[in-house]
C-alpha cells in the first residue's frame, strides 16, 4: 500500500497588473475588453506513488518545478489540478535558515524552532544536548543567532528537524549544508531515518547524492515530468547527458 500517491497534480501562477494600474484603470480595462491575464503552470500532470523505505530523487534544472512541488506534497500549497494522498505523519526540511529570530541566542532559536514544529519543552529539554552536539555549536549557545555563518544556521535546522522519524519525508537540498564531515552525517542521518521505514522525496543538483541514496528518479523540465523510473543509474547518467547538450 502506498503512503504517498501524487496523481495528476498541476499547480498555476496567475500574473496580470491589476496591483500596478489600480482599482479604477482595473475597472476601465475590464469593460473594454482590455485586461489580460497570464498563466505561468509552474508544475503540470505530475504523477508518482512512494512506499515505505522509499527514497525519490527530484531532479532538474532551475525552474524546472521542483520546490513547487514539494510545497504541494507537503501541504503548504493546494494544486491547482490533481491530488496529493498522505498516510500518517510528515515532516518537510525546506527553506533551512528561515523561521529564525537572529536577535535571539543559539539556544533560545533552537527551542523556538522546536515549538514550530510542534514539539514539547520537556522533548526539546530532554533532546537539547543531542541538537547541539549534532550541530556542532556547542560553543556558540549563548551568542545571537545573527553572528553565526549560513552553514552553522543550516546545520541547527537540519539537527532539530531530524529528531523524530516521520512517516514522510522531504528534503529539498538540506543535505548540502555544512562541510564534507558535516554533510557525510546528515546523509547517514537521513539513511537512517530511511531505514526506519519513512517514504522520502530529495531534491538536490548533486546527482551522486541521487545516485547513492535514492531508489527512484523524478526528472522534471520546465514543470513536465520527463521520466519516473527505478533505474536511477540510467535516469542520473540520461539527465547529466541532457544538461551537457544544454
Amino acid at each position: 500500500m502506498s503512503i504517498l500517491e501524487v496523481h495528476d497534480v498541476s499547480i498555476r501562477y496567475m500574473t496580470g497588473d491589476f496591483k500596478e494600474i489600480g482599482l479604477k484603470e482595473y475597472v476601465t480595462r475590464k469593460l473594454k475588453g482590455n485586461y489580460h491575464v497570464n498563466e505561468f503552470w509552474a508544475d503540470k500532470n505530475i504523477s508518482f506513488t512512494l512506499e515505505k523505505g522509499d527514497m525519490l530523487g527530484i531532479i532538474g534544472a532551475n525552474g524546472a518545478g521542483k520546490s513547487t512541488l514539494l510545497k504541494v506534497v507537503s501541504g503548504i500549497m493546494e494544486p491547482t489540478g490533481g491530488y496529493v494522498k498522505r498516510e500518517g505523519n510528515i515532516a518537510a526540511l525546506l527553506e533551512l535558515a528561515s523561521g529564525f529570530d537572529g536577535d535571539l541566542t543559539v539556544r533560545e532559536n533552537a527551542y523556538l524552532r522546536g515549538a514550530m514544529l510542534g514539539y514539547t519543552r520537556r522533548f526539546m529539554d530532554e533532546k537539547y544536548d543531542e541538537i547541539i552536539d549534532f550541530a556542532e555549536l556547542r560553543g556558540f549557545q549563548d551568542r545571537p543567532f545573527k553572528q553565526l555563518s549560513s552553514g552553522m544556521k543550516s546545520r541547527l535546522a537540519f539537527s532539530i528537524a531530524s529528531l523524530v522519524v516521520p512517516d514522510i519525508l522531504i528534503l529539498d537540498e538540506v543535505l548540502s549544508v555544512g562541510d564534507g564531515a558535516f554533510r557525510a552525517k546528515s546523509e547517514a542521518k537521513m539513511k537512517e531515518i530511511i531505514a526506519g521505514g519513512a517514504a522520502t522525496i530529495l531534491v538536490s543538483h548533486s546527482i551522486q547524492q541521487v545516485r547513492e541514496l535514492c531508489t527512484k528518479v523524478l526528472w522534471l523540465d520546465h514543470g513536465r515530468q520527463v521520466e519516473l523510473t527505478e533505474d536511477v543509474q540510467g535516469a542520473c547518467e540520461r539527465y547529466e547527458q541532457f544538461l551537457k547538450k544544454k
